[in-house]
């Protein structure tokens, strides 16, 4: 069988259970595991190095205007000849959706399946492994793969229960310029975790949230994971957030509980990935209690204890 996944999420996943044999394209942002495969997506952003709220301002507009910013090679999606399609619809701005999809497939001369991939929640992103399993006939290897993601939750369950871990204050950032909230499965992370975020959305979309909301609600522990954006990126516009009226008495920063995360910790849906940035939440609401591996302390950073390291270089 022929597969597309026009989602990195699902590549991921595709990848973690060892099921990619059957992989023969994706998109231009999809995993490192997928570089050699053919790109059949694409981005009209694609390699340019915009501000936050360039981005914000382009993809608000071409949401405005009914617009896609991506785009399908539909001479290399005839040569392929997939058999199946993962899609989505969570999110028309971040990712190209099944509209995009429909719209791109109609001229083939073989008419693939569309399996659409939307979740909501934790729950809902641990059946896309499922879905994407039992699609390929390998339900098995999905029941499997998500068993092991399941043990390592209930062991910080365990372990925030023996250490009568007090539920933290947290907010999570998907966005610097503008703030936006976390939503759909990221308020989940936080609970497994050991925290709350009153701030976010469950189950729905992130949205703007403005400065002095945020400064009212003074997190004990904030931790920005703008989407798309790893802790490089992110901390060249750290000045962003850190010029607000205000910011110096955040609790956050009196504490220096003020952490930038890998995106696909948190907005890239595969199930293994978001419990990678659940063990990295745990690590952060509670150091006393978690101690990361390796693999994933590499993930975030304090960015008060990294500009004490680039000192001390200096």
């Amino acid at each position: 069988m022929k597969i597309l996944s026009f989602l990195p999420a699902a590549t991921k996943m595709i990848y973690d259970m060892g099921l990619q044999e059957h992989l023969y394209g994706v998109t231009f942002e999809c995993p490192k595991e997928a570089a050699d495969l053919p790109k059949v997506v694409r981005c009209v952003l694609e390699g340019k190095n915009y501000s936050s709220l360039e981005i914000d301002r382009i993809f608000s507009a071409s949401k405005a205007q009914g617009k896609s910013l991506y785009w399908v090679d539909e001479e290399l999606l005839e040569q392929i000849g997939p058999d199946v399609i993962f899609t989505q619809d969570t999110c028309e701005i971040c990712l190209i959706d099944t509209a995009c999809t429909l719209s791109s497939i109609a001229n083939l001369s073989k008419q693939p399946a569309l399996v659409t991939l939307s979740p909501n929640n934790l729950q809902e992103v641990f059946d896309c492994a499922l879905t994407i399993a039992t699609t390929l006939g390998r339900e098995e290897v999905a029941l499997h793969y998500l068993a092991g993601l399941k043990q390592k939750l209930d062991d910080i369950i365990d372990q925030l229960r023996a250490g009568r871990a007090p539920l933290k204050r947290v907010m999570i950032m998907e966005w610097i310029a503008p703030i936006y909230n976390c939503g759909h499965w990221i308020p989940f992370q936080i609970a497994a975790a050991g925290g709350v975020d009153m701030l976010s959305n469950p189950g729905g979309d992130s949205i703007v949230t403005k400065w002095e909301k945020v400064r009212k609600y003074n997190p004990e522990v904030l931790v920005i994971a703008p989407c798309g954006f790893d802790i490089e990126r992110s901390m060249e516009e750290m000045h962003l957030l850190s010029a607000n009226p205000g910011w110096e008495d955040l609790e956050a920063v009196k504490n220096k509980a003020v952490y930038i995360a890998d995106f696909d910790m948190f907005t890239q849906p595969s199930a293994g990935t978001l419990v990678h940035g659940i063990q990295a939440l745990a690590a952060m609401f509670h150091p006393e209690l978690f101690l990361p591996e390796p693999y994933i302390a590499k993930r975030f950073i304090n960015i008060y204890t990294r500009e004490l390291l680039d000192q001390s270089v200096r």
